[in-house]
């Protein structure tokens, strides 16, 4: 079995977020890890290598620091790692990075891709399901739990307060939940060798049937109008009031508020 797994390296937002001109993050400037859902998606395809002996290979898309992320998942006991990386990249929403990691799938052989469901740092849950679009290939998404049986994967399927339990044949991709597993801790041994070994980097070149039309900035319908960091919110109002007048006054604003 050939699994690939998508993992994207997202800002730490416990240390602040910064902006270019554009709107655009600036990734060069921000402390960085790995995305949470990816590295969920991560430690199901490296059970899947323990169950059955799958080749995982890593793929993510980004600024050449993005390597660290790709060593973080060898040493965690990946195989391979492929970073995609070119300055005509840069910029690119869901439909142009779903597009860049297609064309990089398309050189590789698999039976499951497996991806986060969204990042922390977009939060749309879309590149996932748009990749499966662009190679033809069915999707489930939300996994919280994957098993597989002959050449068909059976997936949970998070749905409100209960799942669906759904089946398909592979090729197929499954977008990981955070909650889907506790993902291993790298090992010392997987740490050396994952720094010893080489990582493969694409770039434009390497993508297969993609046309420049839908890559990076200029191949993004979706343009960012307005950025900023979190909002500060205020103090807030403060009232010294008894305990019955303190219910009375805390029902009146939710009836304000239209809560009750």
């Amino acid at each position: 079995m050939k699994i690939v797994v998508c993992v994207k390296q997202v800002p730490d937002t416990k240390g602040g977020v910064k902006f270019n001109p554009d709107g655009t993050l600036d990734r060069g400037a921000m402390l960085t890890i790995m995305n949470p859902d990816d590295k969920a998606g991560l430690e199901a395809a490296l059970r899947l290598k323990d169950q059955y002996g799958a080749e995982v290979t890593v793929v993510t898309m980004g600024l050449p620091k993005a390597e660290e992320v790709l060593r973080e998942a060898m040493a965690m006991g990946a195989d391979k790692g492929i970073l995609v990386t070119d300055r005509v990249l840069g910029g690119a929403d869901t439909w142009a990075t779903s597009q860049t990691l297609a064309g990089a799938i398309r050189n590789l052989e698999y039976d499951l891709i497996i991806t986060g469901r969204q990042a922390i740092d977009g939060d749309t849950a879309q590149v996932g399901p748009q990749i499966s679009e662009h190679l033809g290939i069915p999707v489930i998404s939300y996994a919280q739990k994957i098993e597989i049986e002959g050449d068909s994967v059976i997936v949970e399927r998070q749905y409100d307060d209960r799942y669906h339990v759904l089946k398909a044949k592979m090729p197929c991709l499954i977008t990981a939940l955070a909650e889907l597993n506790e993902p291993r801790y790298m090992t010392p041994g997987g740490i050396f060798d994952a720094y010893n070994a080489e990582i493969t980097v694409w770039g434009r070149a390497d993508l297969k049937d993609v046309e420049d039309s839908n890559l990076g900035l200029k191949g993004s319908p979706t343009q960012i109008a307005k950025a900023s960091d979190k909002v500060r919110k205020g103090a807030g109002e403060k009232v010294s009031l008894d305990p019955g007048a303190s219910v009375d006054y805390i029902i009146d604003k939710l009836k304000v508020k239209h809560v009750i």
